[in-house]
């Protein structure tokens, strides 16, 4: 059991780590190693990522915050629209098949890296 809270850890310290560097993307690495490396089914990996992420990403906004990096009201407009995506793709996940939620992820993960290497 004390091996599975050592994998644990390395999952969050990974996905905190992301997540501190780039001020997201720590789901996105979460859930290939919920995946892969925790052996959770895809569904409950997609759904344990979204859980995981929200208190890493309230520490990196207090530390941007903190160091001047981040401001609330900058981040209101997106914190709205992010939302009512999340209440509406919440509802919507739990129709999807977990075939459909795998391909959007991975067209999702090539249109990020297709960007950002361009």
């Amino acid at each position: 059991m004390k091996n599975n809270y050592v994998k644990y850890a390395l999952c969050g310290l990974l996905a905190g780590a992301i997540n501190g560097f780039f001020g997201a993307a720590g789901g996105v690495l979460l859930v290939p190693l919920l995946l892969h490396f925790i052996k959770l089914p895809e569904k409950r990996a997609f759904a344990t990522s979204v859980f995981i992420i929200l208190p890493i990403s309230a520490v990196s906004f207090i530390i941007y915050t903190i160091s001047e990096n981040a401001s609330l009201s900058g981040a209101l407009p997106y914190l709205i629209g992010g939302f009512c995506g999340g209440v509406l793709c919440g509802k919507l996940y739990q129709k999807l098949s977990q075939n459909v939620l795998r391909k959007l992820f991975g067209v999702i993960l090539i249109a990020g890296g297709v960007r950002y290497l361009l």
